[in-house]
């Protein structure tokens, strides 16, 4: 049986408090407690050389826990910063269509549970999103459904729907296959992001 890296461990449970106490919508409430369900087996580990992008400057702004109120969310970007030296920042692949003309410079992304992460499976995915200001995500879609914890702020959208304003300890969620996007204004944004694959299909 596969041993967990201990500050990952310790991650998973500052994330499974954090998306369970903040997360309002009930499809989010189930997914969430599907992924966590999943995740008390350990899949194996790899101990990557952690990598940074010079976007990666903007962490600083969430670095501090005291300045976020929610204990949840405190103990977490706590746990997250143990954890991050270990992470392999990289660009979104795939298209960028919708994307900003800055989005190259101005994005990063990071998985810790999932293809390439610190763990790696394929049933569950747990990554961590980082937006600098006045970025636009591409619209893009996958077969998992999602759920996002923000903290910052920043639009959240989906289709061809409005933009919903989203900001620090709310969640966001997307059901399987739909096109959605997000964009900051002033402030970067930090996203923790959950995915689940539709049953039958992993």
């Amino acid at each position: 049986m596969a041993m967990r890296n201990h500050a990952l461990q310790i991650f998973l449970d500052a994330a499974k408090n954090a998306f369970s106490a903040q997360a309002k919508d009930p499809r989010a409430i189930q997914s969430i407690n599907h992924i966590f369900a999943k995740l008390t087996l350990v899949a194996p580990q790899s101990t990557p050389n952690g990598t940074q992008l010079p976007i990666c400057r903007y962490l600083e702004d969430f670095s501090n826990p005291a300045k976020f109120d929610e204990p949840v969310l405190r103990k977490l970007i706590a746990c997250f910063f143990e954890l991050e030296p270990q992470l392999v920042w990289h660009q979104r692949e795939g298209n960028w269509d919708g994307a900003s003309e800055n989005f190259a410079d101005t994005h990063a992304n990071a998985v810790l549970v999932g293809p390439k992460g610190l763990e790696q499976r394929e049933d569950v995915w747990l990554g961590v999103s980082l937006l600098g200001p006045n970025v636009q995500y591409p619209d893009h879609r996958h077969t998992p459904e999602e759920t996002y914890l923000v903290l910052g702020e920043g639009g959240f959208c989906q289709g061809h729907n409005d933009w919903v304003h989203v900001t620090t300890g709310e969640t966001f969620f997307n059901p399987y296959n739909i096109i959605h996007s997000m964009r900051t204004q002033a402030r970067p944004l930090l996203a923790f992001w959950a995915l689940k694959e539709k049953p039958g299909t992993a």
